[in-house]
């Protein structure tokens, strides 16, 4: 009996050592390979998992996140023979556990040497110039090639990024020196063009400002002729009633006439400006008596305009 008990107590322990051998738990994020005498049989995802004891094995543990590998720097010589520094990351992530873990042998190594390799021939192709100001077009070429390459291993890159690119530094002062080349010449055009504006805008003005000057003079000449000619309508008025006072034989009308004469004649010679004495001799007495009868021919002619009022 005893001997019994004691072989019951050894299978049970086996029994129990087989559960706990053939029960796998895999965590989030990882993928286990199964293999049977070696051959890869299937794949275990997260969670609680068994296989069949000593028959089958775990193969390798896939990690199924996204991985960062850091390119590290190298010397590229570019199309126009320009030795520079490169640097840069790739983003990746296993889709095929199986694939990732037969097809091809370390895979971070492979994944980092190939994305190397593409970035020498990518840039490469190209010259400097293209390479300083096209860096979005280098990572999308990069991303194309590295994946396509990727594929049978059962990755899918999600990026490549270039992170840095250094010229020689004899280059980098050339290049600073051209820069700066170009940006006085900018500045000198910019200047140029603001000066020509500027004169464009002056003359602009002026023109305007002697249109408006014409214009003006326009205007004055204009309203000098129309006073010009009321004034003289009214002379015509006036001298029409004093030929018809005249032909009345209103001797006042005369003296009216005569007087107007008379004093703008003394004015004129008054306004002179090179005299300094005016000596005239002066019928006192007739101007006395044509102011007087200007003054008569005023009344009659209020008078007569009452009368017809």
């Amino acid at each position: 009996m005893e001997g019994f008990s004691a072989f019951v107590v050894a299978l049970a322990m086996l029994a129990v050592i087989l559960i706990v051998l053939g029960v796998k738990a895999v965590p989030q994020g990882m993928e286990y390979t199964v293999e049977r005498f070696g051959r890869y049989t299937e794949t275990m995802r997260p969670g609680l998992n068994l296989i069949v004891p000593i028959i089958d094995r775990i193969g390798h543990k896939i990690n199924m996140m996204e991985t960062v590998l850091d390119v590290p720097s190298q010397e590229i010589i570019t199309k126009d023979n320009a030795m520079i520094q490169v640097d840069g990351v790739v983003f990746y992530q296993v889709l095929d556990a199986a694939k990732a873990a037969y097809e091809v042998n370390n895979l971070e190594f492979a994944v980092l040497n190939l994305t190397m390799t593409n970035i020498r021939t990518v840039m490469g192709s190209m010259d400097l110039d293209e390479l300083l100001s096209k860096r979005d077009d280098i990572n999308a070429r990069l991303l194309t090639v590295v994946d396509e390459a990727t594929t049978p291993w059962g990755l899918k890159v999600t990026r490549i990024e270039i992170k840095d690119i250094a010229p020689p530094k004899d280059l980098v002062d050339s290049m600073a020196r051209q820069m700066k080349a170009e940006r006085d010449k900018r500045a000198s055009i910019l200047t140029a063009e603001g000066a020509r504006q500027a004169a464009i805008l002056e003359a602009e003005g002026l023109k305007q400002a002697a249109i408006l000057e014409a214009e003006g003079r326009k205007e004055s000449a204009f309203r000098d002729a129309e006073a010009r000619e009321r004034l003289a309508q009214a002379e015509a008025r006036a001298t029409l009633m004093l030929s018809e006072a005249i032909g009345k034989g209103d001797v006042q009308a005369i003296n009216y006439f005569v007087a107007q004469k008379y004093v703008e004649a003394v004015a004129k010679l008054a306004a002179a400006p090179n005299q300094k004495v005016l000596l005239m001799p002066l019928d006192t007495s007739g101007l006395i008596g044509t102011l007087a009868g200007v003054a008569e021919l005023t009344r009659e002619a209020l008078s007569k305009a009452e009368t017809r009022s």
